[in-house]
């Protein structure tokens, strides 16, 4: 599915709950919340976020359905460009009635995003977008942070790294903030557990699927870890071309910083077999994730899900219960008010189970280190991942007292 603008803004219809027709917000009921899927349906990350993040969240909204008001859902690719997506969202809000954006996409269009919604004073659920200074230097009272982002990846897979002896590492680094960020928060771990970051490599975003001299500058350093610094198809692309090349035949370790049940899929099991990766949601968890993933099963087309669907459906959840809370003419008047709602409400759903939001956005749940699966391990369809360590909500994610968050007290 391609979605351009243009496309949106004339089928609007088309992507809201119900299929209530499109309207100019001075027409739109005053009990009507919409909300907005801002994310890529065409590019790298199609397959991590896009259409099944979609049916999550539209999966949400129905759950919450007959509550006093009307919900609908509308939504456009961001072509993961910040300039694209700024100017959808100006337009959501100041022309279509929009209350909240979720999911952002690459990390250069959530932070700018992240600074027009507090212009706007509406709402901001960030579901994929990876870069921790949306709950850091860059945090506003209009956003939350959902699901996962640099630091906790890099703590769980990175450090983990170290401790099993993959002391040196050479960074392949897609060439935008969310990879800049991730190398950085990774090779501090690794610096402080007493490795070496003996150098990297910075690859075009979007414009490039060959990665093979970049590879092969990282196998030339010697180093005994090359971590991928990226996600979606680049990462998809780095680990099938670091196979060719038998690197791990080397002994060199592949450390995949951000890789999703989807992209496992993509690679099968022969070649992803024993790569380390983190993920806060896996739909074979327990019995509420398996029970989450029922329910949507037929509306992604049985797609492998990972910790950004699980986020949208999550976080729209959490947003409408606080909606319902406060009142949905309070809601829509004052965004700010309504994360602080969120805020001071627990969390709770078959997706994360149990958690909470703190002062700066972040929201807590635990995290998950896995390992992928052989070939004979698997006992079927998207049984892909074996549990290695569980890290707890408060350890899980930075100290709130670290982030520079100007919300924050110290």
């Amino acid at each position: 599915m391609t979605l351009h603008r243009r496309t949106l803004l004339q089928a609007g219809a088309a992507a809201t709950l119900g299929g209530l027709p499109w309207r100019s917000a001075r027409a739109q009921a005053a009990n009507t919340i919409r909300i907005a899927l801002l994310c890529d349906f065409s590019g790298t990350y199609r397959d991590v976020t896009g259409p099944n993040e979609l049916a999550c969240i539209r999966q949400a909204a129905a759950e919450f359905a007959n509550r006093g008001f009307t919900i609908e859902v509308v939504f456009a690719d961001n072509q993961n460009r910040a300039d694209v997506g700024s100017n959808i969202t100006r337009t959501w809000i100041d022309r279509d009635g929009v209350d909240a954006v979720v999911d952002g996409g690459a990390s250069s269009v959530a932070l700018a995003v992240n600074e027009i919604v507090r212009e706007k004073n509406k709402v901001f659920l960030n579901t994929s977008s990876a870069t921790s200074d949306l709950t850091g230097t860059r945090c506003t009272p209009n956003t939350v942070h959902w699901t996962y982002d640099t630091w906790m990846l890099a703590r769980s897979t990175g450090g983990a790294m170290v401790r099993a002896g993959g002391d040196s590492w050479y960074f392949i680094t897609a060439d935008y903030a969310f990879g800049h960020a991730l190398e950085r928060d990774t090779a501090n771990f690794v610096r402080q557990a007493g490795g070496r970051v003996l150098g990297n490599v910075r690859t075009p975003f979007p414009g490039t699927t060959d990665f093979s001299s970049f590879i092969v500058q990282a196998q030339a350093s010697r180093a005994k870890v090359i971590g991928l610094a990226n996600a979606g198809s680049d990462t998809i692309n780095c680990v099938k071309q670091a196979a060719e090349f038998g690197i791990t035949r080397r002994g060199i370790k592949l450390a995949s910083m951000l890789m999703f049940l989807p992209d496992v899929h993509a690679l099968g099991l022969e070649v992803a077999q024993g790569l380390i990766c983190t993920e806060t949601f896996y739909w074979d968890l327990n019995d509420r994730t398996r029970a989450f993933a029922g329910r949507v099963r037929q509306a992604t087309n049985h797609a492998p899900l990972c910790m950004n669907h699980a986020g949208g459906y999550a976080a729209v959840l959490h947003y409408l219960k606080a909606v319902a809370d406060m009142g949905v003419a309070a809601a829509k008047a004052d965004g700010a008010a309504l994360v602080q709602r969120m805020k001071a409400m627990p969390c709770d759903d078959d997706a994360f189970g149990p958690g909470t939001i703190r002062a700066d956005g972040r929201k807590l749940h635990p995290s998950y280190l896995f390992e992928v699966k052989r070939p004979e391990e698997s006992r079927g369809p998207l049984d892909y991942y074996k549990l290695l360590q569980t890290t707890g909500p408060e350890d899980a994610f930075r100290p709130i007292n670290e982030g520079g968050c100007p919300l924050v007290r110290t």
